[in-house]
């Protein structure tokens, strides 16, 4: 008897877990499929006030925003851009988060606290003097501006820390017995495990810096190093106006890569938050 009643307990808690989640899910996406009906809605059915069926089903919106949107150009620097902060960031803090995981020098602990120290700080807080910085190089209006500024990531080399004080001493050991230096168990050893790392601080750098709107209209004065953002932010204001068709068809456009990327790294993503989450020094 008492066994059947906590199994009935069991049951209900669940089916109380899930309905909660699934309302939860349902708040969290119903955004998402108003931009997305908005965006396939014909311009004069727009404020129908249906807002769950999608009548008059139209590509007129897509047609406008490629009509007047140069969306390729700000694809293609969006692209390069995030491409050259995530390779930068993995050449300059993947060594860094090795040195202070797992090699014994003066001055460790201070360069710990410095990273965490940084973490603390909004890249907002700096942005003035960035800018003059890049201003007297001449690199105002250029993709360097976008991407120099964070090639070195204080979250970044955090992340990777951690994760790599999850690896067994018995690794850097058996490497150290073999005569391998600290730079090639760095590329030989370290890289190749800590792959669902990488790829969690490379989608989260790709979601930051391709939706970062703040810095590029910071230190860009024209579409020609343009991102996606900064692009259609521009356009919108120029030559979309007010047409929230348009609006959310360019809104879908600029989701879409993000979505494809985390459909296709969610694995990777979460072994990569589990497996840093839970260590502690």
């Amino acid at each position: 008897m008492t066994q059947s009643i906590d199994t009935t307990r069991a049951r209900l808690v669940a089916g109380g877990t899930h309905l909660g989640l699934a309302a939860g899910a349902v708040f969290m996406l119903l955004p998402f499929w108003l931009m997305l009906r908005t965006s396939f809605t014909a311009p004069d059915q727009v404020f129908s006030g249906n807002i769950l069926a999608l009548s008059d089903f139209s590509l007129e919106n897509y047609r406008r925003v490629f009509a007047e949107v140069p969306l390729l150009r700000y694809y293609l620097n969006g692209i390069f851009v995030v491409t050259a902060i995530f390779v930068g960031q993995v050449i300059v803090c993947v060594p860094a988060a090795y040195a202070l995981s797992r090699l014994r020098f003066s001055g460790r602990e201070v360069g710990l606290w410095l990273v965490l120290a940084a973490m603390m700080i909004p890249y907002h807080a700096t942005a003035i003097p960035i800018y003059v910085l890049l201003s007297r190089f001449g690199m105002i209006n250029t993709h360097g501006a976008l991407i120099l500024p964070f090639i070195g990531s204080a979250f970044s080399v955090f992340l990777l820390r951690q994760f790599f004080l999850s690896i067994p001493q018995s690794v850097f050991e058996s490497a150290r017995l073999d005569g391998a230096s600290s730079l090639r168990t760095l590329v030989h050893i370290v890289f190749p495990m800590a792959r669902p790392a990488i790829v969690t601080f490379g989608i989260l750098s790709f979601v930051s810096h391709w939706n970062d709107y703040f810095w590029p209209s910071f230190v860009l004065r024209n579409d020609f190093a343009a991102t996606v953002p900064f692009g259609i932010v521009k356009f919108l204001d120029q030559e979309l106006g007010a047409d929230y068709g348009p609006q959310m068809a360019a809104a879908t456009l600029t989701v879409l890569p993000l979505l494809a990327g985390f459909l296709i790294a969610q694995r990777q993503l979460i072994a990569g938050i589990a497996m840093t989450s839970g260590q502690v020094d």
